[in-house]
């Protein structure tokens, strides 16, 4: 009975693997597990049992420090590094890293490498971050929240692909890659108004820059030539100033694509590993032997080789970016109490701070989707691009709508934009609020307007 009762053990255990991984395989798996961190975090940080710890818990120090006993030597490394900036700091730098290479590739040999391909959502982006930092700055110019002008202008990818996913075919191919390009572009833009929140120059780190891309010039393709310079270029970018995510992007951009062996070589190679394969005399069944296992090595080395830096990296950093390093920074950002009866008042009017809460929610909700369908619609119009291959304008608005979904993003920004604890979290609710209006709002007109296994016209 215990023999079978094992394997019975054993087999379920087969069978929950199989489901995780075809449930991470899943396009919305990563929109899904963010919605349940946000969750989580709002709980920890309103219920009474969790709310003190989970607050400590990102003050938290971890900074390291040298010291002797003579007091000679007292050196701390990174100074002032809490569990809350180790993740914005630290682990969203492999965020911004992921999404640079991600952005290049698009750039390279993408969705956005000729003009054609790029103009229709590059324009959208643009007035997809115009239109709702105009109204952001309508309810909030010349108050103490005019900073966060960049808030409502994002568009968190993962949720938006993830709803696209869900709702099949009612939505065209088309439309789906337009979204998708438009997202990468919005990240470009997103990138660029944090580097507006943080300006400085540290010369130190553009000189390391400089000489990377003197090496990658040069032919260099090995890892660890690059790897190390990101290192030292996010603690330059730490101290310097800067947001040191944006280090990530900037090293993403000075990997090479290029693989280190060409085709021919790889061919050539190749046959030469085959037959050395098949030279190999076996014994029995025992397979792979240690000769066989030495050649199967060698194919592994060539055929990894034999694929652009930038590529191998995206797909390797892809799962922890997606469903490690962005759940722990939902865990960490959207954890806002909302015990304090001022955040029930994040939509009314205030002299002094203005209204961080209608400048965020309906930039988002508003700005957000008509500067992108009113941008698309303008270059339609005026010949500059072409409409998306079976899409309608009504199909075009539903998705513009999902494009109001900020999240990551904005959260980040949001962060920047301000020193005031109350304003950070008073954005914090207006951009959940924002985002989930977006996708309800979104998924409601897809579910109006399309038509299942019919294209639209």
């Amino acid at each position: 009975m215990g023999h079978f009762t094992r394997f019975g053990w054993i087999r379920r255990m087969r069978s929950v693997v199989f489901g995780v991984r075809r449930f991470m395989q899943a396009p919305w798996a990563g929109g899904v597990v963010l919605l349940t961190c946000v969750a989580i975090a709002m709980l920890l940080a309103n219920l009474p049992a969790t709310a003190l710890y989970y607050h400590h818990l990102l003050e938290t120090e971890l900074s390291a420090m040298v010291h002797s006993p003579e007091g000679v030597i007292d050196w701390i490394f990174p100074r002032g590094m809490t569990v809350e900036k180790f993740i914005n700091d630290g682990l969203m730098v492999v965020f911004f890293f992921s999404v640079g290479l991600e952005i290049k590739r698009e750039i390279v040999c993408g969705r956005l490498s000729t003009r054609q391909q790029a103009i229709l959502p590059v324009v959208a982006a643009l007035g997809g971050m115009l239109a709702p930092a105009l109204v952001f700055t309508l309810f909030n110019h010349g108050t103490a929240a005019a900073n966060g002008w960049g808030i409502p202008t994002a568009t968190d990818i993962a949720f938006a692909v993830g709803i696209l996913s869900m709702v099949g075919d009612r939505v065209p191919v088309s439309l789906k890659i337009f979204l998708t390009a438009l997202a990468i572009a919005d990240d470009l833009g997103a990138i660029l108004v944090i580097a507006l929140f943080r300006l400085g120059c540290l010369l130190v780190a553009l000189a390391v820059m400089v000489l990377v891309y003197g090496m990658k010039r040069l032919g260099e393709k090995r890892m660890g030539f690059y790897l190390v310079p990101a290192v030292i270029i996010w603690g330059l970018f730490y101290y310097s100033g800067v947001h040191s995510t944006l280090s990530g992007v900037a090293m993403a951009m000075l990997i090479p694509m290029e693989p280190r062996y060409g085709k021919e070589y790889f061919v050539r190679k190749m046959a030469s590993l085959k037959g050395a394969f098949e030279s190999i005399a076996t014994s029995g069944d025992d397979f792979p032997d240690e000769e066989q296992r030495a050649c199967l090595r060698r194919v592994r080395q060539l055929s990894s080789r034999s694929v652009g830096m930038s590529y191998r990296l995206e797909e390797a950093l892809a799962p922890y970016v997606t469903f490690l390093i962005m759940p722990i920074f939902a865990l960490a950002n959207a954890g806002v109490g909302i015990a304090s009866p001022e955040y029930f008042r994040i939509f009314t009017h205030s002299p002094e701070i203005g209204s961080i809460g209608m400048g965020v929610f309906f930039g988002l909700v508003v700005g957000k989707p008509l500067g992108i369908f009113l941008a698309a619609w303008i270059s339609v119009k005026a010949g500059l691009a072409a409409m998306p291959e079976g899409a309608s304008w009504r199909m075009l608005l539903a998705v513009a709508c999902l494009g109001g979904i900020g999240f990551t993003m904005s959260l980040f920004v949001d962060s920047l934009a301000f020193s005031d604890v109350a304003l950070i979290d008073r954005g914090k609710i207006a951009i959940l609020m924002g985002s989930a209006a977006a996708a309800v709002l979104g998924t409601l007109l897809i579910w109006i307007f399309g038509k299942p296994n019919k294209q639209l016209t």
